[in-house]
């Protein structure tokens, strides 16, 4: 074969291998679509079912309830979220991706904190402190760590973009308008969970 055979060969190759990937993407990403589907269902079925269980909550639970193990739960719920900060903490020295995960993770858990340490003082002597730890301590930290995650996931998602054949935005230049990496969900699901 001459050298320009052998280019055109391997030109071929090539084109019957994306050929060949685009089929196997289109066919997994016909399975996805139906789990997402699926999931979506789930969701929404769950949703019903909580929001229907919100009411019977809120008709059937007594007004006033002596809690057992109240300390426990305190301390181990502090416990975790001291357990967040510092994976978090960890995550941040070492760089890693995963710290996005973790600040949000912790700016979930500040606002869990907030809402039931006020929602439990409500009308006792503690209702000024609780709000005042809420408002000056436990929000303004849940607000700066999903602000952190939020930048950290803009950073990385504009290198991203940044990077050699990466996929343009759709339509806008906001987290929404950018879509996943890799080819998507068809490549970040491996293909033996998808079937």
């Amino acid at each position: 074969m001459s050298p320009a055979e052998r280019r055109q060969l391997a030109r071929d190759l090539a084109d019957l291998d994306q050929e060949s990937r685009a089929r196997d993407r289109k066919a997994l990403s016909g399975r996805l679509q139906g789990r997402r589907r699926l999931a979506l269902l789930v969701l929404m079925g769950i949703c019903v079912i909580l929001a229907c269980w919100i009411v019977v909550l809120a008709l059937t639970l007594p007004r006033h309830f002596d809690a057992h193990r109240w300390r426990a739960v305190w301390v181990q719920f502090d416990i975790l979220l001291l357990a967040a900060f510092l994976a978090t903490a960890w995550a941040l020295w070492r760089e890693r991706q995963i710290v996005i995960m973790f600040l949000t993770i912790v700016g979930t858990m500040l606002c869990c904190d907030a809402w039931f340490d006020v929602g439990t003082a409500l009308k006792t002597s503690s209702e000024p402190l609780s709000l005042a730890s809420a408002i000056f301590a436990e929000l303004p930290l849940a607000f700066l760590a999903f602000a952190a995650a939020a930048g950290i996931l803009r950073a990385t998602v504009s290198a991203a973009l940044r990077a050699p054949g990466a996929p343009p935005p759709d339509g806008g230049s906001g987290l929404r308008h950018t879509p996943l990496f890799g080819g998507g969900l068809d490549e970040v699901i491996p293909e033996r969970s998808a079937r």
